[in-house]
């Protein structure tokens, strides 16, 4: 069975990006880049917010850099064939191996979850993950840590006094000090 997961990185004091909207402290070292590719051959379709989109176009001609290293080619070619569906008031069209959503959230992954297929439905960028996980529609959260303070941004949990239950799904430490936490929504 399908499940919708959500994958961020946060700081320690739980903050996907910085108060000037900066998250430069997230740059991945090799350990934890290699992570992100194992991650991403496990989603079969991703959804994004504009911000999310607009950020990840770079990869869509990334593999023509000479200067870029096996690993970020490997990540290239696997997030290029992805299958993206993009959630925008504000853009008329995108490239790639992305489509424009046509309906809402819900309908959208109610739509996928009925496909028949093992992969995750990722969902990314910071408003559309709130919004899945406000309409309870996140099975698993993966989050990676990363050992800096920044103050103060946007939260990766908005405040929506509302309590989710999580078992602990799994666990790693980088070397580099990021801690993955894996996730899974203890439904009753």
């Amino acid at each position: 069975m399908r499940r919708v997961t959500c994958s961020m990185n946060v700081s320690l004091d739980g903050y996907i990006a910085g108060p000037d909207g900066g998250f430069n402290w997230t740059a991945p070292d090799d350990e934890v880049f290699r992570s992100h590719i194992d991650e991403i051959r496990q989603v079969g379709v991703y959804l994004l917010g504009r911000r999310l989109y607009e950020t990840m176009l770079y990869w869509e001609t990334a593999e023509q850099d000479p200067s870029l290293d096996d690993a970020r080619r490997e990540w290239a070619a696997l997030w290029n064939a992805l299958p993206k569906v993009v959630f925008s008031t504000t853009l008329s069209e995108v490239r790639g191996g992305a489509r424009l959503a046509s309906g809402g959230l819900a309908e959208e992954i109610e739509r996928l979850l009925a496909e028949p297929g093992e992969t995750a439905i990722a969902v990314g960028g910071a408003t559309l993950a709130a919004e899945a996980a406000a309409l309870g529609r996140i099975d698993e959260y993966r989050v990676r840590v990363y050992p800096v303070l920044v103050g103060g941004g946007i939260p990766f949990f908005p405040r929506d006094e509302r309590r989710v239950d999580l078992e602990l799904v799994e666990t790693r430490t980088f070397d580099s000090g990021v801690v993955f936490l894996r996730h899974r929504v203890a439904r009753p």
